[in-house]
């Protein structure tokens, strides 16, 4: 928490996976999942809320619409393609 501090959505680049993003992705069976990259402290896989420092959340950050990643699991890898990208509050806040 020493380290914590806040980020600006709206700063964040529209275009590409990070802190704060709302991401869709297309698995290996063309099922749909949404997922939010979150802190620590607001982690809750049930309801789609990864931490910044989870597995699918390394795999997803940095990477832009169009993109596949690999997200390592113990069950095994998964391929996902990054369909949409969005900043859900920051919309109204870019200029």
């Amino acid at each position: 928490m020493a380290r914590a501090g806040v980020v600006d959505l709206a700063k964040q680049p529209a275009d590409e996976v990070h802190f704060g993003a709302t991401v869709e992705v297309r698995d290996e069976k063309g099922e749909i999942r949404k997922f939010t990259i979150v802190g620590e402290d607001e982690a809750d896989a049930g309801r789609g809320k990864v931490s910044w420092g989870a597995p699918l959340a390394q795999a997803l950050l940095g990477s832009k619409a169009g993109d596949t990643v690999t997200w390592q699991r113990p069950a095994g890898n998964l391929e996902l393609e990054v369909v949409r990208i969005r900043y859900p509050g920051a919309e109204c806040l870019r200029s």
